[in-house]
């Protein structure tokens, strides 16, 4: 097990990862980063044996009941020791041009103004990697000074901020995102409800803001996804991508109008439509 010892001419890197069940893509990952000072694996009592894997890599790994994706990714960030901190997911892995990419910025050394680094995420799906529509580049703000970045976002799509420059690196983070369609339309479903809750949250949307969501949001992301990214230079696969993308965002209002119907009907003023 590689020690947590800083090396004293460069930052403390910590990898904190996030888990739940991810017996077949933990591996994959933990591997990808064994390079770092130290990995952090906060899981949310899996079933499987990913905290097994994941002791394989790293004494530092915890658990913790669901919090969501954002709630969870700063449990996890107020865990690391490092002064620098780079998210990774269950299912994704660094490449070793990003590894490398990094590694020399921490070399060359990093100006005090600069607090994180973004990067293109490359998605692996139906046996290719996607090069094009709203899959990639794709870019992500992962590795970000500790001191100066904090999770934020809306469920499901949680991120990071930072008070600071952000530079960019060019090598991709690799995503290993679904098995296949049928994976896909699963996490889809479950991202979809997901989002229409966080929508809910706070304020009753207007069946007008709905109808306007479900008839034009969609075909918008699929004219942007498939032709203004260029989704079609991807084959099928890219084809694939954009009706799945324009349908989900479909589910999501349905589920946002399906939601406030259910709470008008059992509410004591409710009317039940």
């Amino acid at each position: 097990m590689k020690s947590s010892s800083p090396a004293p001419d460069k930052p403390f890197l910590s990898v904190c990862v996030i888990t739940g069940n991810e017996e077949d893509n933990i591996r994959r990952c933990l591997e990808s980063v064994t390079w770092a000072d130290e990995t952090v694996v906060v899981d949310s009592f899996s079933r499987d044996r990913t905290v097994e894997i994941a002791r394989e890599f790293t004494d530092r790994v915890f658990q913790h009941r669901w919090m969501g994706y954002v709630g969870q990714k700063a449990i996890a960030r107020n865990l690391a020791r490092g002064d620098w901190i780079l998210f990774v997911d269950a299912d994704e892995a660094v490449s070793p041009e990003l590894r490398d990419q990094i590694l020399a910025a921490f070399r060359r050394g990093v100006p005090d103004a600069v607090a994180g680094f973004d990067f293109p995420r490359q998605v692996w799906f139906l046996h290719r990697w996607i090069r094009h529509g709203d899959w990639y580049p794709d870019t992500k703000l992962r590795l970000f000074r500790k001191a100066r970045g904090h999770c934020c976002g809306i469920e499901p799509h949680e991120r990071i901020e930072v008070d600071g420059e952000v530079r960019h690196l060019s090598a991709p983070l690799f995503h290993y995102t679904y098995d296949d369609i049928a994976d896909q339309l699963s996490t889809l479903n479950r991202f979809t409800s997901i989002g229409a809750e966080s929508a809910a949250k706070g304020r009753r949307r207007s069946r007008l803001f709905i109808l306007w969501g479900m008839l034009l949001h969609p075909p918008f992301r699929f004219l942007r996804c498939y032709f203004l990214r260029r989704g079609f230079m991807d084959g099928l696969a890219g084809l694939a991508i954009a009706k799945t993308i324009a349908f989900g965002t479909f589910v999501k209002y349905a589920k946002l109008w399906e939601l406030q119907a259910r709470l008008r009907a059992t509410s004591p003023d409710g009317d039940g439509r």
